[in-house]
């Protein structure tokens, strides 16, 4: 199988080449040609495994030159020796009725990257080995929040590698930001970027579009590489766990094979829900895909209407990872519900860079119309659903998982439509402890002391790796303009 730019079909490669150079030249996303499909009794076969070996299953089918051995391998370094604190790693739990939360924050960093970012750096390393690759790569990374220290902590001394964050000063939590900033590794360097989120990524997509700064670096031995969710090898872990999630809830009785389940994902750069795309188009049971976002609206504009706009007021609230206003993965969809019409989603990139909008053609607004549902809510909102969700069904949740909870429930008033479904639950509610706090009525303690108020009053521990972060010292501290963000790179390397 090979990998194909978004922007021209004639750029394609292995999957390895798309792995370790994570964005095709011309500015395109990596895209399999074609998406394979789960046999007749895949479900049946998935669900007698554990997820190790669903991982295992599910990614050889689209990881040609990878053996079945080197990813039995990558999986249990991945997602075995006590690096999750679920045995089943991305475990689902039933919220009342026939509301499911899929919990993919049981991880190391305590949300839901850390089901990609482990597994990256087996994938890259290895695919830089197939590639012939003797440089280094260096990995810049744009975060909104959760990438950012789930990529440190994946890439933390990986041999080969470097790794440079970038995030929005002051558009993180403190807890997210203390846990980048207090990132151990000799390998690893942290950023903060005067701005928002898409000052960060459109700074880090310049960086990788500089043919000089490139020719600088590969005469010094290193070259350019991502762990943002468009680099293929972020987006394909991701599939497995809505197989796996649909495979338990068979397990568990709740549904049969075939029954399908509405998911709704909190979103912001559209990775996670179009992991659940591919997964339907694999062949999964899976109804109306809910996109929820927060005050930050843009997609749920986008897949009401087809105009993507994002000239509008950029809010910072409290689901800070879905503060986003360009949605990178979008292009990957357009590129599936266009044929591969390359051309045409080249126009509307560029149309995008030029004017901050574009509107897709009918046929592929057709296409939004028949898989996708939308919807957001506001900060307060959120911090309602919060409460309400703790006091009536006895489920703590983040202000993230909170969006989509509310999202969901207004569709289904909206609709009435009681498929079961699935909400994906990104975060730990204790990396949000101020807002969850108030949410449930308490005084909001800031920083880590809120760890121990949130659990004192709920009666749920803290996470292990938060409780870690007391007494960390802070080892970044550097802050740059967006326009001075390949100093910072440079000053990295030395």
């Amino acid at each position: 199988m090979y990998y194909v730019s978004t922007r021209d079909r004639l750029q394609k490669t292995t999957v390895s080449g798309a792995i370790a150079y994570g964005l095709a030249p011309d500015g395109g996303l990596y895209t399999p040609e074609a998406v394979p499909s789960l046999a007749g009794n895949a479900l049946h076969t998935l669900a007698a495994m554990n997820y190790q070996q669903r991982a295992v299953y599910l990614m050889n089918m689209f990881l040609d030159g990878f053996s079945a051995s080197e990813l039995h391998g990558f999986c249990s370094k991945a997602y075995g020796g006590g690096k999750f604190d679920d045995p089943a790693v991305a475990p689902v739990r039933r919220v009342d009725g026939n509301t499911y939360a899929l919990e993919l924050w049981h991880g190391p960093t305590c949300a839901f990257k850390d089901l990609a970012l482990q597994m990256l750096p087996h994938l890259l390393t290895a695919s830089l080995r197939k590639e012939g690759e003797g440089k280094t790569a260096c990995i810049l990374v744009a975060t909104s929040g959760d990438t950012g220290k789930g990529a440190l902590e994946g890439f933390k001394d990986v041999p080969g590698t470097r790794i440079l964050v970038f995030y929005p000063k002051d558009g993180v939590s403190a807890v997210q930001e203390l846990q980048m900033t207090t990132q151990e590794g000799s390998n690893v360097g942290v950023c903060a970027v005067v701005g928002n989120f898409d000052d960060a990524q459109s700074g880090v997509k310049a960086i990788f579009s500089d043919p000089a700064l490139k020719e600088e670096l590969a005469g010094r031995g290193y070259f350019l590489s991502s762990a943002n969710s468009i680099n293929w090898g972020r987006v394909l872990p991701q599939i497995v766990y809505y197989i796996s999630a649909y495979c338990d809830l068979m397990k568990a009785g709740a549904i049969q094979k075939g029954d399908k389940v509405n998911v709704c994902v909190p979103t912001g750069n559209f990775g996670n829900i179009l992991a659940c795309y591919y997964a339907k188009k694999m062949g999964l049971p899976v109804g109306r895909l809910i996109c929820a976002s927060n005050a930050n609206n843009v997609l749920t504009d986008f897949l009401t209407t087809g105009v993507y706009d994002r000239n509008r007021p950029f809010y910072n609230t409290t689901s800070p990872s879905m503060d986003i206003l360009v949605s990178s993965n979008l292009e990957r969809l357009l590129h599936d519900f266009t044929s591969g019409d390359a051309a045409q989603v080249k126009g509307w990139m560029e149309e995008l860079g030029r004017t901050g909008r574009y509107e897709v053609s009918d046929g592929v607004k057709r296409q939004l119309g028949r898989h996708f549902s939308a919807g957001f809510c506001d900060d307060e909102s959120a911090k309602a659903a919060i409460g309400r969700t703790w006091r009536e069904k006895g489920y703590l949740m983040d202000p993230h998982t909170a969006v989509a909870m509310k999202v969901l429930e207004d569709y289904r008033a909206q609709t009435g439509d009681d498929t079961a479904a699935l909400v994906a639950s990104t975060a730990s509610p204790f990396k949000f402890g101020p807002v969850v706090l108030s949410a449930l009525g308490a005084e909001p303690v800031t920083g880590l002391e809120s760890f121990e108020a949130l659990s004192k009053l709920t009666g749920v521990p803290t996470p292990a790796p938060l409780a870690a972060l007391a007494g960390k010292q802070v080892r970044f501290e550097q802050v740059v303009g967006k326009d001075r963000m390949t100093d910072a790179v440079r000053g990295m390397l030395g």
